[in-house]
């Protein structure tokens, strides 16, 4: 991705721009340094000449601590300028990063389903964490840098003209050079940073599923996968760090050959006698400080070929934008909503169709049981319902509001939603329970957990609510399917759906679950998708998914006493693991 001057310019108003106080004083701090590094060498010229012209001593130790004490305040300036920088690149840069996290949040399921968390993870963290040299020192140190290069060949004239020609033609041709290789490296950082992506994706991914690989015998292909994604960032790198390292091998050569002019110029116009020996010295002083903001140039123009790279990638990221628009409308505040699929088709991107036609209405307090085989599309409504995607056919409703013009907010205010598969934090029970969102009391939480059942589990924690659950907390599979309960209790939602989750609990669990689970669902809508029969027991209705298609609906009561029924076959034979497979339907499987 090529990147132009006005992303460059748009970033650093964006996340530098709000900081232009430090950034003036950083300035003021530049300046001075510059300031004081033009000073130095002139006192070192007098003390030379004065020595040899035998100046008084007290007139010569009064020039050394004038110079030691230019070069105390230049050390005290350079560390508060250091100090300074690194607050605006990591403020700028933190920014940034809360802002592209937010951004992806925001951004669809088809999105994340094309990206891994590692790749992700590597371009929020890792591109910017390259950019705050960019943020923090560029624009400033190429301003200053600059200044020093035009102060320094000022001086250079005045010494002598001869002296400001030659060395002025050498700066500019030295900076010219530079300035043509500014760009070399970019397009193989930028293919570096996408290795280093795909890296941190594969192990991202296989770190989670780590029980799987090592349970099935798979760690031999794991490494030898992972060693073949590494060798790519190896050559990657190496090839990166090679075309970057062109800039800095060309200043170094440079640089010898500026020492080599200065030296032989100095020779000459000392044997004509047009400088004195302490010139001589101030000529090589200053040439070697000429080469000090060539040499910052061109690293700067090295770390804008990584900052390039990066701000590609990062300014692609920003790019991306949501297929789902916000609506303005916002849903019912009654308790128990309506639910109605009108016609609804529906595929994931580059897939055939998961949902067919389904059309469905569920009344206020009514609740709904789907059953179906692996693939038919039963989680698929629900993330319709939660609107993580829009039909490309049809019509979703809830409370009479069409989703696509619904508050995205309203939705999922109103919507709550329990899957077999928990996600737990790295917080506070407190936290994992109400997703932090401190409106809610400790005094709610609490009647919730009793009335789970889970007392007797908070008040042994060691810190109450305030303990901090690592990775489950050593809950067991029905505890954390418990504390997804307590998480919709405490939402008090219009629409409840229960997505097979009681599938991993023991029977004595589930009983546990069961009172729960009728007061909640007592006077608010609920859909409940369950291989287990036993769980639909206490539905009102009855919707049968077969490859997509609505099969079977109709009321519980009626489709039990139905002996033509596959619902009432199903009674009959209890036979739950032909719901489990389909061999003709993989796209649900893949996606749920």
């Amino acid at each position: 991705m090529t990147v132009g001057l006005g992303q460059y310019r748009d970033l650093l108003i964006r996340y530098v721009g709000k900081q232009r106080r430090a950034v003036i004083i950083l300035a003021a701090l530049l300046l001075g340094n510059i300031a004081l590094q033009l000073a130095s060498p002139q006192l070192l010229r007098r003390f030379i000449d004065g020595a040899l012209d035998g100046d008084e001593r007290s007139t010569l130790l009064t020039l050394a601590v004038f110079f030691l004490g230019l070069a105390v305040m230049t050390q005290v300036v350079a560390v508060g300028e250091t100090y300074l920088a690194e607050n605006v690149g990591w403020t700028a840069t933190n920014k940034l990063r809360s802002d592209l996290a937010l951004h992806c949040l925001r951004l669809d399921m088809d999105f994340h389903n094309a990206r891994t968390p590692g790749e992700l993870i590597e371009r929020i963290d890792g591109d910017v964490t390259k950019l705050g040299n960019f943020f923090s020192r560029f624009v400033v140190h190429v301003l200053g840098n600059g200044l020093l290069f035009a102060g320094v060949l000022v001086l250079l004239w005045r010494i002598h003209w001869i002296a400001g020609a030659v060395l002025t033609v050498f700066g500019f041709i030295s900076l010219l050079i530079l300035l043509r290789l500014r760009n070399v490296g970019a397009p193989r950082w930028n293919a570096a940073r996408q290795a280093s992506a795909e890296v941190f994706g594969f192990i991202e991914e296989r770190l989670a599923g780590t029980e799987d690989i090592r349970a099935n015998g798979a760690t031999a292909y794991t490494m030898r996968s992972s060693h073949v994604l590494a060798r790519n960032l190896l050559r990657r790198e190496r090839i990166a760090g090679f075309f970057g390292s062109l800039t800095g091998s060309t200043t170094v050569l440079l640089f010898a050959l500026g020492t080599v002019l200065s030296l032989t110029l100095g020779a000459y116009l000392l044997s004509v006698r047009a400088i004195s020996i302490g010139t001589v010295f101030l000529m090589y002083t200053y040439t070697e400080l000429l080469t000090r903001p060539i040499e910052q140039i061109a690293r700067q123009m090295q770390d804008l070929q990584q900052a390039a790279a990066s701000i590609g990638r990062v300014q692609e990221l920003l790019d991306a934008r949501a297929t789902i628009k916000e609506g303005r409308a916002a849903l019912p505040s009654s308790v128990a909503l309506s639910v109605e699929l009108e016609h609804v088709t529906f595929g994931y991107v580059g897939a055939q169709p998961v949902l067919r036609d389904v059309s469905f209405t569920l009344g206020p307090g009514e609740t709904i049981g789907i059953l179906g085989r692996t693939g038919s599309g039963k989680t698929t409504i629900t993330r319709l319902l939660c609107r993580l995607y829009d039909p490309q056919q049809g019509a979703v409703r809830l409370g009479g509001v069409d989703l696509r013009e619904a508050q995205l907010e309203s939705i999922r205010s109103h919507v709550g939603v329990v899957t077999q598969d928990i996600q737990l934090f790295h917080a506070s029970v407190r936290d994992n329970l109400t997703l932090f969102d401190s409106r809610i009391t400790d005094a709610a939480i609490k009647r919730v957990l009793d009335e789970l059942e889970l007392g007797h589990w908070y008040r042994a924690l060691p810190l109450g609510l305030e303990t901090v659950l690592d990775h489950g907390g050593g809950l067991s599979a029905g505890e954390a399917q418990l504390l997804a309960f307590a998480r919709v209790f405490l939402v008090d939602p219009g629409l409840v759906i229960l997505d097979e989750a009681s599938s991993r609990l023991d029977p004595a669990t589930e009983r546990r679950l069961d009172h729960a689970v009728a007061r909640v669902m007592q006077g608010r809508t609920g859909i409940i998708i369950a291989h287990r029969l036993s769980t639909v027991q206490r539905v009102d209705t009855i919707m049968v998914l077969e490859q997509g298609q609505v099969a079977e609906y109709g009321a519980r009561a009626a489709l039990a006493a139905d002996s033509m029924s596959r619902f009432a076959g199903l009674l009959r034979t209890g036979m739950e693991e032909p719901m489990r497979t389909n061999p003709t339907s993989t796209i649900e499987n893949l996606r749920s």
